[in-house]
């Protein structure tokens, strides 16, 4: 009776991986993975020199993990056997009650300092007045939800070189929801504390909450921690826009060529990367003027995808916000402030962002 239960479930293993084999044959291979929100591995081309290397296997694995049929739905059973396990991490992802916090990993030995010398040529070298605004992750402002022990990079030291107070901006309202549950950004009210600590260093009027009237963009937003950590059970988040358009003209340069673009493309909604709603994500230039703000005054943001949402906010007391992304735009920073006109340049980065990016020594040219 052993042996005949024993060769039964064999059997029964063989068949289901045959099973699973078959259905990975039959089905055409996606492109793309929503809940992941990146590409998948496609087929590989098969060639004797990569086999030799290895290469060829290695992508063959690769290949078979990310087009393995029903993969979203593996990927999500097996975080939920981790939990019921014990465990707390999950691929660089902590799970604290109903939200998630990504871990900050220690940084590479001088990456900090050489950054933060590059702000320090930009500010040298521009006739602008050059602000750092270093903004901390959630591990930083809630590091009480974090599970004991758990090991992320301290950001107190680093966050004493930001002329921009946004640490204790968010701390002051730590018991908000400032950050969201399933994603790496601040909400909407994050950003709004953000914009009040921004415009004191610039020397602007704060803004008033009772001034916006929130609308609910999107009820079901989940983010890119849980596309990160495969905890797909959580309950999605809210997304909120509090800046009306109207009085606001925005410019993007998204294809190289100046076109109409919007504070708000609402597109993203109906997408897995709900966060890109903000002014359509990432882009190597955007201008948002506003016609109701008549000083001239211009602001440069040289930012990260933290300013999408902080920008609406800070077009109420600029006439121009422009933004510039230094993943896309190569040419020198000082000049561009210089052919616009621009009085004020705000170096505004998450800290996850700061410590790890190699495109801010392009601030030196």
């Amino acid at each position: 009776m052993t042996k005949a239960y024993s060769r039964f479930l064999t059997a029964f293993f063989c068949l289901f991986l045959a099973g699973l084999l078959v259905w990975h044959v039959l089905l055409p291979d996606r492109g793309q993975s929503e809940t992941e929100n990146r590409t998948l591995a496609q087929a590989p081309a098969f060639s004797w020199s990569a086999l030799v290397s290895g290469s060829y296997t290695e992508d063959v694995e690769e290949y078979f993990a990310d087009q393995f049929p029903l993969r979203d739905g593996w990927t999500g059973l097996k975080a939920r056997m981790e939990q019921l396990l014990g465990k707390r991490e999950f691929n660089g992802v902590y799970l604290c009650g109903d939200t998630l916090i990504s871990k900050v990993d220690t940084p590479v030995a001088g990456a900090v300092d050489k950054n933060l010398s590059y702000v320090d040529r930009l500010a040298g070298k521009s006739d602008a007045n050059v602000v750092l605004g270093l903004i901390p992750s959630a591990a930083e402002i809630w590091k009480e939800k974090l599970p004991a022990g758990a090991d992320s990079w301290d950001q107190t030291a680093l966050m004493a070189r930001s002329q921009v107070d946004f640490r204790d901006a968010l701390a002051a309202h730590a018991d908000e929801p400032i950050f969201y549950r399933t994603d790496h950004h601040w909400t909407t009210l994050g950003a709004f504390y953000g914009a009040n600590a921004l415009l004191e260093v610039l020397g602007k009027e704060s803004l008033k909450e009772e001034c916006f009237t929130p609308e609910i963009a999107s009820d079901s937003f989940n983010g890119t921690l849980y596309s990160q950590s495969g905890i797909h059970w959580l309950e999605p988040d809210t997304m909120e826009f509090w800046v009306a358009e109207e009085g606001l003209t925005v410019t993007s340069w998204r294809t190289g060529k100046e076109e109409p673009a919007s504070l708000y493309d609402r597109t993203y909604l109906e997408k897995k990367d709900k966060y890109s709603a903000f002014l359509g994500g990432n882009q190597p230039l955007c201008v948002i003027k506003n016609e109701n703000v008549t000083d001239g005054s211009k602001l440069l943001l040289v930012r990260d995808s933290y300013s999408d949402a902080l920008a609406p906010f800070l077009a109420q007391r600029f006439s121009e916000v422009h933004l510039l992304d230094l993943r896309y735009y190569r040419a020198p920073v000082s000049a561009y402030a210089a052919e616009n006109g621009i009085g004020d340049i705000a170096v505004v980065y998450s800290v996850q962002n700061f410590i790890s990016d190699v495109n801010l020594v392009l601030l030196t040219q």
